[in-house]
């Protein structure tokens, strides 16, 4: 690992950790989170993780620019990877079914594999949470198995429906609020992704992993799942 750091803005560096995404890359993600946290203390205004980078926002008003590269190398030097696991394991219910998941048939004729199949992939691995964006409490997860990866959709919809689960490449995420989106739908959850209310509000955390389990319409409708069609949500 040679971490490079690039410059965002006047007040604003982007430390480079890899060039490749990766879930091997998350135990040195979260340990450079954390030096750099404390390196910078009170100085720090966001520190934003993603697949391979940290953006680091700092006070300009507190720290020079020089500074700022000084403290992210000190928090770099001799850095040890996390020890896996230290983040908090998510099971999501899910209720994989056609009116709710319409890319699911186009998964299956990209990957030749039956419907259930794609389901029985999806819901078979432990998915590492890489980083938060696009929409409050929107956790990008990965990797998924390559015979399901798929392209985001040509044209975006207008509406997803909260709690949407679908596939881009080889992401993964549940919407946790209604917005637009241009991932393949292959399911919807019941799990409630984003509370004002919650510590944090967004249910996820870089560094957590998430298992999907599938449930029948009935355990879905039980735990509070909405079962509107998509297309009557549009």
């Amino acid at each position: 690992m040679k971490p490079r750091i690039e410059v965002v803005a006047i007040d604003c560096l982007m430390v480079r950790l890899f060039e490749v995404i990766a879930e091997a890359n998350m135990p040195w993600m979260l340990a450079a989170t954390q030096r750099l946290r404390a390196g910078f203390g009170p100085a720090l205004v966001d520190l934003v993780p993603s697949y391979t980078t940290l953006m680091v926002h700092y006070d300009l008003t507190t720290l020079t620019p020089a500074q700022a590269r000084e403290l992210i190398d000190q928090a770099l030097t001799d850095l040890q990877p996390q020890a896996q696991g230290s983040g908090q394991c998510h099971v999501l219910p899910v209720w994989y079914d056609l009116s709710v998941g319409p890319e699911l048939t186009l998964l299956a004729q990209r990957s030749g594999l039956a419907v259930d199949e794609v389901i029985r992939r999806h819901s078979a691995h432990e998915y590492q949470v890489f980083a938060l964006g696009f929409a409050p409490g929107f956790a990008f997860m990965g990797l998924v198995d390559e015979t399901l990866a798929t392209p985001r959709l040509n044209t975006p919809r207008k509406r997803v429906a909260a709690g949407s689960v679908g596939i881009a490449e080889r992401q993964t995420a549940a919407y946790p609020v209604v917005s637009p989106g241009g991932w393949n739908l292959i399911g919807r959850t019941a799990a409630k992704l984003f509370d004002r209310d919650r510590d944090g509000y967004s249910l996820m955390q870089p560094g957590d992993t998430v298992r999907f389990e599938a449930v029948d319409h009935a355990e879905f409708i039980h735990l509070g799942g909405d079962d509107t069609p998509l297309e009557a949500q549009a």
